[in-house]
């Protein structure tokens, strides 16, 4: 794994999104009651930032059309997104937030219209 620094820890309020660039790959950073989360911080139906959107739960919401993606999996369970979204290893190093996006994890299931 290649872990790369993301973030501060301080940089993501819980229930959260906070984008950034990881080796040029945009990445959302989220932090939930449930842990820290790394999406693709780009809707798989419109090409906008995932990040300007809600966190409710372990899910993203798309701002612009309501698309929601599973953070632990990058699925979407609301359309119009049916195509999910790359997921990525996350780690916490002290203060720091360190994202391997070289090995996203396997996505298998989409969103069934």
């Amino acid at each position: 794994m290649s872990f790369t620094r993301a973030c501060s820890t301080a940089d993501v309020a819980t229930g959260k999104a906070f984008g950034t660039i990881v080796d040029g790959i945009p990445v959302a950073v989220v932090s939930t009651d449930e842990g820290w989360f790394a999406i693709h911080d780009e809707c798989s139906h419109a090409a906008v930032p995932l990040s300007e959107g809600d966190v409710d739960d372990c899910h993203l919401e798309c701002w612009m059309h309501g698309s929601r993606f599973d953070l632990r999996t990058g699925i979407p369970d609301a359309l119009p997104a049916t195509i999910p979204v790359p997921v990525y290893p996350i780690s916490i190093d002290g203060d720091d937030v360190l994202v391997d996006v070289e090995n996203p994890y396997e996505i298998s299931g989409e969103l069934s219209a």
